[in-house]
């Protein structure tokens, strides 16, 4: 049974998707600890399914490194073997990671390498393309470069807002999200720093 733990931001939606997931006997993946670098409406997913959960709140650029210390020493309290980042606002430092990679997961709201960093779904609408998607790829010490672990494309419809096509993306990322994970878990995909779809 893997072991996963999970860092938000927000409202941990592709969270909660996988906690729904991995409730279910046959998932072969435990979520072992929530946390967050706020107290974050995400939280109370934690405390509704009995998950442990723990805050490390953000003290600006300027103390990244030491939080960053905090929130690896939080995670090794867990011992979890992979660690999901869902909606975490917040570029995680050097330090944890090199101690993590490539045991670290995120999803990011568009096809990458399109439209990288924080307003992927705004940029691709700025942009004018007819399509962006939804990806999961392993964390590594850029800003949504590392290896692409899976993605699929997502058609922009005329009139879209940034909230309609979020909201459109958000499920693609947590099916992908949660295949991915189950697949790490049953040994299916190995996470290596080259790792690829």
């Amino acid at each position: 049974m893997l072991r996963v733990a999970v860092l938000l931001s927000g409202a941990g939606s592709n969270m909660r998707a996988l906690l729904e997931a991995a409730a279910h006997p046959d998932f072969p993946a435990r979520i072992v600890a929530i946390g967050a670098d706020r107290e974050a409406d995400g939280l109370a997913h934690a405390e509704e399914f009995g998950i442990p959960s723990f805050v490390v709140p953000w003290r600006g650029v300027a103390e990244r490194d030491a939080w960053g210390e905090e929130l690896a020493a939080q995670l090794d309290v867990w011992q979890p073997e992979l660690v999901v980042l869902s909606g975490l606002m917040r570029l995680l430092p050097a330090g944890v990671v090199d101690a993590w990679t490539p045991r670290i997961v995120n999803t990011h709201p568009a096809y990458l390498p399109e439209f990288p960093g924080a307003h992927g779904v705004r940029d691709a609408l700025e942009a004018g393309v007819t399509e962006t998607g939804a990806s999961v790829i392993v964390v590594d010490s850029g800003v949504d470069s590392g290896p692409i672990l899976a993605q699929e494309r997502v058609v922009i419809e005329p009139g879209d807002t940034e909230y309609s096509l979020h909201e459109r993306i958000k499920p693609v990322e947590r099916r992908l999200l949660i295949d991915i994970v189950r697949r790490i878990a049953t040994g299916e995909l190995v996470l290596s720093a080259a790792s690829a779809s």
